[in-house]
């Protein structure tokens, strides 16, 4: 996996139900690399701090191979990497293959996979359509955001490296799958209680699926 775009946004006012309010969602790509922070990305914008930014989702991962599938979906948007809100476009990364829990080395930061993208209304906000949130939740590609372990600058053409594969096997899809089955997989259930990068307080929310 190798870092295709380094993407990094300023606050951007746009209208939804009626109000103004500022969203980060509009990030673009820089040359300069970015630096991981323990909580953010270091020059970005996070604006809802309760929903984004924070230890479990530091930064945001998207991959590259699945622009093409989004651009037939959208041939008249004026594309570019970060279009879905994402720190790094990444390719050759895949979520059904990418463990929870997973420890990468990219440039000199250190990061750790910790729960995939759920989709709000501020892509919708980015794509022109709410219709887009069920069309990414169908497409079951997330992304992932991730822990940083070790703060560091990453840039364009830096590799992601794998130091530690979790030993649990619950992938960044099946977390994503799980938050969207009426019906929970009992088995997926119990991997993803058992995993302790899931964030605590996803587990508890999760509580009343066991049976």
């Amino acid at each position: 996996m190798k870092v295709i775009a380094t993407n990094i946004g300023t606050p951007t006012t746009v209208t939804w139900n009626g109000a103004e309010e500022q969203t980060g969602i509009f990030k673009y790509p820089t040359k300069e690399g970015l630096f991981l922070t323990k909580n953010d990305v270091k020059g970005d914008t996070v604006i809802d701090r309760v929903h984004h930014g924070g230890i479990n989702k530091a930064c945001y991962l998207f991959s590259a191979d699945y622009y093409p599938y989004w651009k037939a979906l959208y041939p008249r948007h004026e594309w570019d990497w970060g279009m879905f809100g994402e720190n790094f476009t990444i390719s050759g990364m895949d979520e059904s293959k990418i463990r929870v829990g997973n420890i990468y080395k990219i440039g000199t930061a250190t990061v750790q996979v910790s729960q995939p993208r759920e989709p709000c209304y501020k892509l919708g906000i980015r794509f022109g359509t709410q219709a887009i949130l069920k069309q990414f939740i169908v497409h079951n590609h997330p992304g992932t955001y991730v822990k940083i372990i070790e703060e560091g600058n990453v840039m364009e053409g830096d590799n992601l490296n794998l130091l530690k594969e979790s030993k649990n096997s619950l992938t960044v899809q099946q977390f994503y799958e799980l938050m969207f089955q009426k019906e929970k997989s009992q088995d997926i259930l119990k991997l993803f209680m058992a995993n302790e990068s899931v964030p605590q307080y996803k587990k508890d929310r999760f509580l009343k699926y066991i049976k």
